[in-house]
């Protein structure tokens, strides 16, 4: 039988520059076992079962399929989420925006969209926050929503409420304190769209027209029919994209646009408050 040692240097070849640490994690996955386990343990000999199953995601991820795909799960903001190839794999510069709606100045029972949730993530991370606020977490795929579902049953979250959606399409009559999205955003030409987890993941939801601005936009003009007054909407973009972003919400008649960068430096978050007439 081999040892956590001589698995563990099986996979040096890896794609990516994190090699080990996805060795590791795979390694945990197959034998659930923490990772620290793996550092106290580092001659403890693996079971025939237990090597197999590594070896074969093992030669998965040789081929590029991201980690997250292959253990079915993925830590966001404090939650541990389940993730498939219908959602996309939620990603740390995604919590800037988390952070930046808890900071609003929004009512202890606010009424809050997130529009074209995948996994729930943002969705379930403001929820477990913030006990009071009323979250509405909309999807144009019903895979995708199944997804989030489980996730908020998973979390205790299950006061979030998810409706089948194409942005704003079933929200008619609806009004909100705080709407954000991570939207499609990428240019479907973007050479990106060929490497790494993103081959995987569904161009669905990271493809967009108008060099990546289309359903921004939309989700710009589409706001103020649902926003209440002094209400914000916070989009995720592109790290280049702050400057088209802003002009849309300045257009669109929202009020303190401003743009907050990821822990990179990178634009990443915009956002504006709505003030009704």
């Amino acid at each position: 039988m081999a040892t956590v040692r001589e698995l563990l240097g099986s996979a040096a070849s890896l794609p990516g520059d994190s090699a080990r640490r996805d060795a590791e994690i795979l390694l945990c996955h197959c034998l659930s076992k923490p990772r620290s386990w793996l550092y106290a343990w580092p001659e403890a000999e693996v079971a025939a079962p237990g090597a197999q199953s590594y070896a074969a995601l093992l030669t998965q991820r040789g081929e590029g399929v991201p980690v997250a795909y292959l253990t079915g799960q993925r830590d966001f903001w404090s939650l541990q989420l389940s993730v498939n190839e219908h959602t996309l794999i939620p990603r740390p510069e995604t919590e800037t925006l988390v952070e930046w709606a808890l900071e609003l100045p929004v009512p202890g029972a606010a009424l809050v969209a997130d529009l074209g949730t995948g996994s729930g993530a943002i969705a379930l991370a403001l929820a477990s926050e913030r006990p009071g606020w009323q979250v509405t977490a909309v999807d144009s795929s019903a895979a995708a929503l199944e997804v989030a579902r489980a996730n908020a049953r998973t979390a205790d979250l299950a006061r979030v409420r998810f409706q089948q959606s194409d942005w704003y399409q079933a929200l008619s009559g609806s009004h909100f304190h705080l709407l954000l999205s991570n939207p499609p955003y990428v240019d479907g030409l973007d050479p990106h769209l060929q490497q790494g987890d993103v081959r995987f993941e569904p161009r669905c939801a990271l493809v967009a027209g108008q060099d990546g601005l289309a359903d921004l936009a939309k989700l710009v003009d589409g706001a103020p029919p649902h926003l209440l007054s002094d209400g914000w909407l916070l989009l995720e973009h592109g790290f280049k994209q702050g400057a088209a972003v802003r002009r849309l919400l300045l257009e669109a008649g929202f009020d303190a646009v401003s743009t907050r960068k990821d822990l990179a430096g990178l634009e990443r978050i915009t956002g504006g408050c709505w003030r009704a007439n």
